[in-house]
């Protein structure tokens, strides 16, 4: 199904202490909305607040991205914590940033979980519901991204069920499998660097609803955002191809509302 509007998000303030990840000041210039580390997988207090008002400055939507707490991994390698201990992790790290949004003037608009806690819930019920209550508790008026596609089912659903508004979410700098799930970082080709290929999968996401997994299969996925990364090299090529790819099919980049 076609699309006139499509958000374009960035995962941002990655940098912590005298370590500098990403390249958001240039990003910031082509997305729509930003989601923003908290400080346990990376970011820091300083980070944050440069962050947001950087958002403010450019008009973006400014977004909660918590992760596990994992600064050493980055948040990529998995956790075994229970239900409780995701859902207070959440709430400690979505109210510090929405402690700077206050301290700006904005609101903060949406949470997308980062990494392997992300990848967790699409398989894993009490993950998925432990980001959900504690979106909940925070700000029910909050959105929440979910995986674009079948395997996002389960967190789009229990989201929706929470009373939460659901964003679903693909990734064209991404390579998916077959069974719509991306695949790991440690596999040769999961992550894609060529700019006209990453735009050509994302005007395919957002005009026909669709991408080619890793076997050449078309798989269905309707999708509201899409994510490019901060730290993926060449970001800033990526980014500009996608919005220039779009904006030439008159497709318009805007933050998302509604939510399903």
């Amino acid at each position: 199904m076609a699309t006139t509007s499509i958000d374009l998000n960035c995962d941002m303030g990655e940098s912590f202490g005298a370590y500098k990840i990403g390249m958001d000041e240039s990003v910031i210039a082509y997305i729509s909305s930003a989601n923003i580390a908290c400080g346990w997988h990376a970011g820091d207090p300083l980070v944050m607040d440069r962050t947001i008002r950087m958002a403010k400055e450019h008009g973006v939507s400014p977004g909660a991205h918590p992760g596990y707490p994992d600064l050493m991994g980055f948040g990529r390698r998995e956790m075994n914590l229970s239900r409780d201990e995701i859902r207070s992790y959440m709430i400690y790290q979505i109210g510090a940033l929405q402690g700077f949004c206050a301290a700006h003037g904005m609101k903060l608009h949406h949470v997308k979980p980062h990494g392997s806690l992300y990848l967790s819930a699409v398989a894993n019920e009490d993950v998925a519901r432990g980001i959900a209550e504690a979106i909940t508790a925070v700000d029910p008026d909050l959105y929440f991204m979910a995986l674009a596609g079948q395997k996002g089912e389960l967190v789009a659903g229990i989201g929706k069920a929470m009373g939460l508004k659901v964003i679903r979410e693909a990734f064209p700098d991404r390579a998916y499998t077959p069974d719509g799930t991306l695949i790991p970082r440690s596999r040769p080709g999961a992550v894609i660097k060529d700019p006209a290929e990453v735009a050509a999968r994302a005007l395919m996401m957002a005009r026909d609803g669709a991408v080619v997994a890793s076997d050449g299969r078309r798989i269905p996925l309707q999708a509201q955002t899409l994510c490019v990364h901060g730290d993926t090299p060449g970001a800033v090529d990526l980014v500009r191809q996608i919005r220039q790819t779009l904006e030439n099919e008159n497709i318009r980049v805007a933050p998302f509302a509604g939510g399903r």
